[in-house]
């Protein structure tokens, strides 16, 4: 058996023009598909953050769920799901935020993250940055601090740790 690393990006599957011409999806099904490929993906992901006592793994539905969970287990941390409308059931805080045709609002609950709890943002991709940016400033309401933003994709070319700055941004895998 080889001690050589996984190369994650073997079980990225490539989608030309899907969801719409001229776009090149990253697909992550074929990672999650595979057992060892997803507990690699996890446990990179968490790995720079072991040392840095995280309270909370926040993300945003849906993607990011996937990440995130395994990820908060492996930090000892809870797990805090950032929701659209209508999908929490107690008081919440929101977050309404610009997308390039219309907006777009974020939730989560008033309890799940109190001030000063040292939180981790996950995210399955990191592309213009709008979804995790909105994270970003509904966690900056509650007086989190934000230790940094991880993704197992980022695609470069799209500059979205702009949506996240100045916090640290971590990506397991870059593409242009």
């Amino acid at each position: 058996m080889s001690n050589a690393p996984l190369d994650l990006k073997q079980f990225i599957r490539d989608i030309p023009d899907f969801p719409k011409k001229g776009i090149l999806f990253r697909d992550i099904t074929p990672l999650l598909a595979h057992p060892q490929a997803l507990r690699e993906t996890v446990r990179r992901l968490a790995e720079p953050f072991r040392d840095q006592k995280i309270n909370a793994v926040v993300a945003a539905e849906a993607r990011g769920f996937i990440f995130a969970a395994p990820m908060a287990i492996e930090l000892g941390a809870g797990f805090v799901p950032v929701r659209k409308p209508g999908k929490l059931p107690f008081d919440r805080h929101s977050f309404r935020y610009d997308l390039e045709y219309g907006s777009d609002t974020l939730e989560m609950h008033v309890d799940s993250v109190p001030p000063g709890a040292r939180v981790l943002v996950v995210d399955d991709l990191l592309a213009t940055g709008g979804t995790v940016g909105a994270c970003v400033k509904l966690l900056e309401k509650t007086g989190a601090s934000i230790i940094g933003c991880t993704f197992a994709i980022e695609l470069q070319s799209l500059g979205g740790r702009k949506a996240v700055a100045p916090h640290p941004v971590y990506s397991l895998l870059q593409y242009d």
